[in-house]
C-alpha cells in the first residue's frame, strides 16, 4: 500500500489502523479500544492496555533471537573511546540499575530526574526507569543550577541520575556542582542521587545522599519488568517556557511505543537489525525517540555520539561513523550540516570514506535551508528528507515516508502529513486556507497517539498554550502553507520561540535574566538571522536612569547573567545598549521589526507605532556589530 492509500485508509478508520499498528508491540494485556475520548479535547490512547516499556525496548529481543546483536554503538572522539553493547549486556545493565532504584525506594509512579552526558549509561537510565514504572525526566546536562532547579521543583523527583562531569571539545563541565547548587536552590530535595563517576574527572560525594552508581549496580538484585497501564506516564521533558514555569510535555507509555514502532521502517527506513544513527543529545526530544526508545523497541542497533560535526577531530567525523558502524539512516540537524560544509565545502572529507551502506539523511530540528539540502544531496549523492515535528508530537507530523513510499522532494518542504495527522493551514478566523496561502499550521483533534496528552501538573496551560486558539484543533505555533500536492511548508515561528542550532529557545526567558540585572530598567532579545546556527539572539538593554558605567561592561555582564542562568546552549554573545525600544502605542515591543532591520529585509512601519525614529536608533546599534547593513 502507497502512501495516499494508507493516509486515506487511517482516515476512514483511525480506530483500526492503530489497533494494527499495536500488534507489532508486545502487550501484558493487549487493547480492546485504541482511542479513549475524555471529553472536552481531552484524549488518551489504549488506555485499557498494559505495557513495559523496557520489555519492548530490550528484553523481548534477547528473548526473540536478537541477544548477541548490537543494540548500543557508543562513540566517542572526545575521549577517544568506542564501546559496544548486546542486547543481552544491555538488559543486565538496566535490570541492575533498576533494582538498584528499587533499593533506594523508587517505586512505580515516582519520578526521577537524569543529569548526563552523551554516554551509555544516560539510556541504562532512562529503561531503568521504563522497567520499573518510574517517570523520568531527562534534564540537558550542563543545564544551568537554576534551570534545573525549576525542574526538580516542578517534578519532584525522589531520586537524580547523573554523572561527574560532561565532555565538551577543549573542556571538561563538572556536573556536580551544578547539581549541588540546584539542589541547594530547590525546595523539594531528592532523597538519592546516583552519580556515575567518569575517570575525566571524579567528584566528592554528599554523604547521607549521594551514592557511587557503579557500586550500588553491582551490589543490586536485578528488577524485573513491572506492567503500568497504557496511560501511564513514561517521562516528562521541558520544552521552551518562560525560566519561571517550564512546560512539562507529557508521554504516555503506549502510544508512544507503537507510534515510534511505526515510524522506524515506514520513515526511516530501517529494518530491525539495522544500524540507526540519531546525532542529537539524550536531553532533547530526539534523543528520546530516536537515540533510545525508538530504535532499541524496533530492533535496531543505536549509535550514541559524544562529539561534535566539527572539531572532534576534524569534518569528517560524522561520514567516519556512519562508514565504521555500518549506519543505514542517519538524522540530524540542518545547523551540523551546515557546520560540516563551512569547513568542508568541497565536501573533501566525504569522499574519504565509503558510504555505500547510507540509504538516507533525514534532518530536522529547524527549518532546513535549500543551500543545505542541495549541498548534501550534491556531496553525498544520497536522498536528504527534511521533516518537521516537535517536542509535543514526539515524532513526525510531516515528512517523507521512506519506508513506505518515497516521495519526490520538493526543497523548503518537509514533504506530507503522516497517519494521524489531519494537518490544516488556517487563517485568524480558524478558517481553512486555500492551497499556497499563508496561515497558521493547526491539527485536527485528536492528535494521534505518543503525542502529548497534556503538560505536568498543568491541564489549564495546555488547554491555554495549544487548545483556545482554534477550537477542536491542535495549535503549533507555526506558519506556513501547503500547496496543491498536498505539501507543506513551514515559513516562521508564530511566537517568540527562536531556534538556535535546532534548540527552541524562549526569548522571553532570556528576556527575565537581562531584566534581573541592577542596571538594566528595560530589554528586548530578538533572534536574527545567521548563517550556521538559523537564529542567534541579540539583546537590546535600556538603562536605568543616573547609570553611568561603561556600555561594554554592561553589555559583557548581560552575556555572562544568559550564560550562567540559561547555559551556554542560549549562544547569547550580543548585548547593545539603546536608549529606547521601538513599542506600539499600548506598549509591546515591535519585536518583528527589529527583526527585518538587522537581516536587512524590507518592511512595513507598524501602524501602531508611537516614535518612527526609534527605528533609525535601532538600526544604527545594530551597524555597530556588523547587522543592518543594507
Amino acid at each position: 500500500m502507497g502512501y495516499h492509500a494508507l493516509y486515506e485508509a487511517w482516515k476512514q478508520d483511525p480506530e483500526s489502523f492503530w489497533l494494527d499498528a499495536a500488534k507489532a508491540i508486545n502487550w501484558v494485556e493487549p487493547p480492546k479500544k485504541a482511542l479513549f475520548d475524555r471529553g472536552a479535547d481531552m484524549y488518551e490512547w489504549y488506555a485499557d492496555a498494559q505495557v513495559n516499556g523496557c520489555y519492548n525496548a530490550v528484553d523481548r529481543h534477547v528473548e526473540n533471537g536478537r541477544a548477541d546483536q548490537l543494540a548500543i554503538i557508543h562513540d566517542s572522539p572526545i575521549t577517544g573511546t568506542k564501546q559496544k553493547i548486546t542486547f543481552a549486556e544491555l538488559q543486565t545493565r538496566v535490570a541492575k540499575l533498576a533494582g538498584a532504584l528499587q533499593a533506594q525506594g523508587v517505586t512505580k509512579g515516582d519520578r526521577v530526574i537524569i543529569y548526563m552526558p552523551m554516554v551509555p549509561e544516560a539510556l541504562d537510565a532512562m529503561l531503568a526507569c521504563a522497567r520499573i514504572g518510574a517517570v523520568h525526566s531527562v534534564v540537558f546536562g550542563g543545564f544551568a543550577a537554576n534551570e534545573l532547579a525549576v525542574r526538580i521543583d516542578d517534578c519532584t523527583p525522589k531520586a537524580i541520575l547523573a554523572a561527574s562531569c560532561g565532555l565538551e571539545p577543549g573542556r571538561v563541565v563538572a556536573y556536580k556542582p551544578l547539581l549541588d547548587g540546584a539542589i541547594e536552590m530547590a525546595r523539594h530535595k531528592p532523597e538519592v542521587c546516583l552519580i556515575l563517576q567518569r575517570e575525566q574527572h571524579l567528584c566528592d560525594l554528599t554523604p547521607g545522599r549521594d551514592l557511587d552508581w557503579a557500586e550500588v549496580c553491582d551490589a543490586a538484585t536485578p528488577a524485573g519488568c513491572v506492567p503500568v497501564a497504557g496511560n501511564h506516564p513514561a517521562y516528562i521533558l521541558y520544552t521552551s517556557g518562560t525560566t519561571g514555569a517550564p512546560k512539562g510535555v507529557v508521554r504516555h507509555t503506549a502510544g508512544h511505543l507503537v507510534a515510534l514502532n511505526w515510524t522506524m521502517k515506514n520513515i526511516y527506513n530501517v529494518d530491525p537489525g539495522d544500524v540507526f544513527w540519531a546525532a542529537s543529545d539524550v536531553g532533547w526530544v530526539v534523543g528520546h525517540s530516536y537515540i533510545c526508545y525508538g530504535p532499541l523497541v524496533h530492533g535496531n542497533t543505536t549509535v550514541v555520539f559524544e562529539g561534535k560535526p566539527i572539531g572532534t577531530p576534524d569534518a569528517g567525523t560524522f561520514w567516519r561513523i556512519i562508514a565504521e558502524h555500518n549506519v543505514r539512516s542517519f538524522f540530524t540537524a540542518p545547523t551540523a550540516i551546515r557546520a560540516v560544509r563551512r569547513e568542508d565545502p568541497e565536501g573533501d572529507f566525504i569522499r574519504k570514506y565509503d558510504l555505500s551502506c547510507l540509504r538516507a539523511l533525514y534532518l530536522a530540528g529547524e527549518r532546513a535551508d535549500p543551500d543545505t539540502i542541495i549541498w548534501a544531496q550534491e556531496k553525498l549523492g544520497k536522498p536528504v528528507y527534511d521533516h518537521w515535528w516537535q517536542t509535543e508530537t514526539g515524532y513526525t507530523i510531516a515528512g517523507n515516508p521512506a519506508g513506505l513510499e518515497a516521495l519526490p522532494v520538493k526543497i523548503g518542504s518537509p514533504t506530507v502529513p503522516m497517519p494521524g495527522y489531519d494537518v490544516q493551514i488556517l487563517d485568524e478566523a480558524g478558517q481553512p486556507q486555500k492551497p499556497g496561502a499563508l496561515g497558521a499550521i493547526a491539527i485536527r483533534l485528536p492528535l494521534p497517539p505518543g503525542t502529548l496528552p497534556t503538560l505536568w501538573n498543568a491541564e489549564d496551560r495546555f488547554r491555554k498554550s495549544y487548545m483556545t486558539t482554534f477550537p477542536g484543533y491542535y495549535e503549533t505555533g507555526d506558519a506556513g502553507m501547503m500547496d496543491e500536492d498536498g505539501y507543506l511548508y513551514i515559513m516562521a515561528r508564530t511566537d517568540d520561540v527562536i531556534n538556535v542550532a535546532g534548540h527552541r529557545l524562549s526569548t522571553g526567558a532570556m528576556e527575565e535574566v537581562l531584566a534581573g540585572h541592577p542596571d538594566v530598567a528595560e530589554c528586548a532579545v530578538v533572534g536574527v538571522g545567521d548563517a550556521l546556527k538559523g537564529q542567534s539572539p541579540i539583546g537590546f538593554v535600556c538603562l536605568s536612569k543616573g547609570v553611568n558605567r561603561p556600555h561594554a561592561e554592561i553589555a559583557a555582564e548581560c552575556v555572562k547573567r544568559i550564560r550562567d542562568q540559561i547555559g551556554p546552549v542560549a549562544a547569547f554573545k550580543q548585548a547593545l545598549v539603546v536608549d529606547r525600544l521601538p513599542k506600539t502605542r499600548s506598549g509591546k515591543i515591535l519585536r518583528a521589526t527589529m527583526v527585518k532591520i538587522a537581516d536587512n529585509q524590507d518592511f512595513k512601519m507598524p501602524a501602531t507605532i508611537d516614535d518612527p525614529a526609534i527605528l533609525d536608533e535601532i538600526r544604527a546599534a545594530l551597524q555597530t556589530i556588523g547587522y543592518a547593513q543594507g
